[in-house]
């Protein structure tokens, strides 16, 4: 295949794969989800993923990371990362600054792309939804609260949550999550002491008393989200509309099963209206719920999820309403969960609910305000500076719950929390000032590469020096790879390219086209196969699922709602997977590459071009135009050089090599614009035959143009090398340094062993021999004769 997608646990398996990846090589690898193959070392050993992210690595030219959490905080682990890219940046892992990584690294917040995906992102809508404490619940937390447990005065280990804030933290969650905790404490505790001398179980059989007081009617979050469920504000009308589902996020699985029962009940839906799924589902399970719940056909309206969820989870298809029934603790995971709504292909605006606990008690109160103010610095950061991990600087949900946790069991207030919160202002987005102050502060023991990058604009270029260059009228270059944006428009539409394709008649006999329909109710068509076809044979191979080829049919449209409609069909149910029947035309549909193969196998001969004449362009009848691609390629065998030209002749006189426009300007094939209007014209395809006294001129221009071209070519190529020679000796020169440093650094680390020394010669000597190989444009030219257009009266 040369397209694979595979599970990076899955290829980690070195003794299925191992050899073969050593014997491959690809054009592109990408990795997703980078943050999972991080070197984070243990006694020196490093992960699987991170082994086979190296060995990866060695296996393409390019590599692609993607990651939306790049780093955990430390530096090491961020230049494991870097050095995949190119291993001879960094010298020190744990010393770097921003001018070593900037050229690997490119940083993305949805206010840098929303000029270019306009209303993809409509602004999020974050609600608390307040929940006064029932008599009930008041009992429960006072008698927590009042309860001194002879385990937590024994605790040793600071990093690891007191017993008692356990029980505070499930019974934020459920009373049926605090109860199941005290059941599974008290069964250990009877094990270990069955007179239970210190009196923690009877202290916690109390609390568990208290809390089976607590019925539907007395759990006050419950009751709060009935009435937001029922309310008229909030317009879901109990599930009516199969396009407006609800997702309801839950820490713990006691609370999602409470949920899923009383709400089935108390708002009386059908038995597969509200569903739910947690970390004890097979990935078979979860993914069939998934795709449940974003299908328009299915029953699903609620989900219901533990934060199982809240990683990597489309769910936003037919839902914009998120509630968070109980807060969780770090401010990773909230964002996490609601990334699961709004995100990018969201069309309306994503409605975010907190269910907050008031209580009179002050501790509880005290404790509630803490988690508030992780919702509305998570709110803040997330619109200052994109990223509301930075604020706890741990990169980590289980050290930010830590975080909190000790603010907790301290008694911090709220406001000194709120303080250690902040956004440290050079990291603030200050092109959308908002009102009111903001609390900064600099914190030098926080690694942050990321830091380094928050200004990045579209084009990698920095905001402030933005502002100030334009100002002066000065045009400004970022210092990542800015190639800026192409114009890939072509001849035909993929659609034309494909319908034209299978209407000619040649194509349809080697297909095996029984008939060709246009579809009724969208822009697009159906073909029946006859017999044994050899398209739908070759189709087979590469389409999603067969069943789309079911009845020995195929359909085709460029209309991506339509084809989404028809996924989200009942009809279009194949074997539990939502694959709609009608496949979506564009230029990666296999259907497009077979016509390509055909158009090159069928139409044209080895070593024949095609001559068209042009009747609508700006060519004479005594001119032709020979259209060109000419290619050097590197020690790689990959285009370093990679032209497309035309030579233009005048009664056999060549006046001239133009550049690709400016063919597609003279004969009109692009289409050219009407001179007052926004139309274009294009040449006239009706009748576009060279005569054949034109076409034995053309001949015989053949053998000048490719000589012209490889003239061309060599200009080019001289142009190229010296190009090439000053990067091949800024690459040595910089990599000499690395070596340099690289040593130092071992030698006063007291590591310069034989075998480290030369491990850095040998990586010197790879990557050395990779920048020779890559930027040498030492083969032949090879020109192709692309067509040639000839001018009609």
């Amino acid at each position: 295949y040369d397209k694979v997608i595979i599970s990076i646990d899955t290829l980690k398996r070195d003794i299925q794969y191992g050899a073969a990846l050593d014997a491959s090589y690809w054009d592109i690898i990408v990795i997703d989800e980078a943050q999972n193959v991080a070197d984070r070392a243990v006694n020196g050993r490093s992960a699987q993923r991170a082994k086979l992210a190296k060995r990866l690595a060695s296996r393409s030219d390019t590599l692609i990371m993607l990651s939306a959490t790049p780093h955990d905080g430390r530096a090491r682990s961020f230049a494991s990362l870097m050095n995949m890219l190119d291993p001879t940046t960094l010298p020190d892992p744990e010393r770097y600054d921003k001018k070593d990584v900037e050229h690997l690294y490119v940083r993305r917040f949805k206010k840098d792309v929303m000029a270019e995906v306009s209303g993809s992102f409509p602004e999020r809508k974050v609600t608390q939804e307040n929940c006064m404490a029932t008599a009930a619940e008041e009992e429960a937390f006072d008698y927590l609260t009042d309860m001194k447990l002879v385990m937590d005065m024994h605790q040793k280990r600071s990093n690891s949550f007191l017993f008692k804030t356990m029980l505070e933290k499930s019974l934020f969650s459920s009373p049926a999550a605090c109860i199941k905790t005290i059941d599974e404490r008290v069964k250990r505790l009877a094990k270990k002491d069955a007179s239970d001398r210190t009196g923690d179980i009877d202290r916690l059989e109390g609390l568990k008393a208290a809390l089976e007081k607590i019925g539907p009617m007395q759990f006050s979050r419950y009751q709060r989200l009935l009435q937001l469920l029922r309310s008229a504000d909030y317009g879901w009308h109990n599930g009516e509309d199969a396009d407006d589902r609800i997702v309801i996020f839950t820490e713990r699985i006691e609370t999602k099963n409470y949920l899923e029962e009383h709400l089935r009940q108390d708002l009386k839906l059908p038995k597969k209206a509200i569903v739910s799924m947690d970390g004890g589902m097979s990935d078979v399970e979860q993914q069939k719920i998934v795709e449940d719940f974003g299908t328009k056909s299915s029953s699903v309206r609620i989900l219901v999820a533990s934060d199982v969820a809240s990683e990597g989870l489309n769910l936003h298809y037919l839902s914009h309403r998120l509630i968070h029934f109980d807060t969780p603790w770090s401010l990773m995971v909230f964002q996490q969960r609601n990334g699961r709504i709004d995100r990018y292909g969201q069309r309306k605006q994503p409605d975010i609910r907190f269910m907050m606990i008031n209580s009179r008690n002050a501790k509880i109160q005290g404790d509630a305000h803490i988690l508030e103010i992780l919702q509305q610095k998570e709110d803040q950061a997330r619109k200052d500076i994109g990223d509301p991990s930075l604020l706890m600087g741990k990169f980590d949900v289980d050290q930010e719950e830590d975080f909190t946790r000790e603010a907790i069991e301290s008694g911090e207030s709220a406001e000194n929390f709120a303080a250690r919160l902040c956004i440290p202002d050079e990291d603030i987005d200050h092109s959308d000032e908002r009102s009111g102050d903001v609390e900064t502060v600099a914190d030098d023991d926080v690694f942050d590469p990321l830091s380094f990058f928050n200004l990045t604009t579209l084009d990698g270029s920095d905001t402030a020096s933005t502002e100030e260059n334009e100002s002066a009228g000065e045009s400004v270059t970022g210092s990542a790879d800015d190639g800026g944006i192409v114009d890939s428009s072509t001849l035909m539409s993929d659609y034309e390219y494909v319908d034209e394709g299978l209407s000619c008649e040649e194509f349809r006999q080697s297909a095996g086209l029984k008939s060709k329909r246009q579809l009724r109710d969208a822009h697009g068509f159906a073909v029946e196969f006859q017999g044994e076809s050899p398209l739908r044979a070759w189709l087979r191979r590469r389409v999603p699922n067969t069943r789309v080829l079911r009845d020995n049919i195929a359909e085709w449209s460029d209309d991506a709602k339509y084809c989404e409609d028809q996924a989200n069909g009942l009809l279009a149910r194949i074997n539990d997977e939502s694959w709609s029947r009608v496949q979506y035309l564009w230029e990666l549909n296999p259907i497009a590459e077979w016509v390509g193969l055909k158009a090159s196998s069928l139409l044209y001969q080895r070593d024949e071009a095609p001559i068209i004449g042009v009747t609508n362009g700006n060519l004479h009848a005594d001119e032709t135009i020979m259209l060109m691609n000419g290619m050097v390629a590197n020690r790689h065998a990959s285009p370093v050089i990679d032209e497309w030209f035309g030579v233009r002749y005048l009664d056999g006189e060549c006046m001239g090599i133009l550049p690709l426009e400016e063919v597609w300007r003279i004969t009109g094939y692009r289409g050219n614009l009407i001179p007052g209007t926004t139309e274009r014209r294009y040449v006239n395809r009706e009748d576009s035959a060279a005569s054949s006294e034109q076409i034995d001129a053309a001949q015989l221009l053949l053998e000048d143009a490719v000589s012209r071209g490889k003239s061309m070519l060599s200009d080019y190529g001289e142009q190229y090398r010296a190009q090439a020679d000053e990067e091949v000796t800024r690459q040595m020169d910089r990599i000499e340094h690395w070596s340099h440093a690289r040593k130092a650094l071992l030698q006063s680390q007291g590591k310069n062993t034989k075998e480290n020394t030369k491990q850095v010669d040998r990586m010197l000597e790879q990557y050395a021999d990779w920048v020779q190989d890559t930027l040498d444009a030492s083969g032949e030219p090879v020109i192709r004769i692309a067509a040639a257009f000839v001018g009609k009266e």
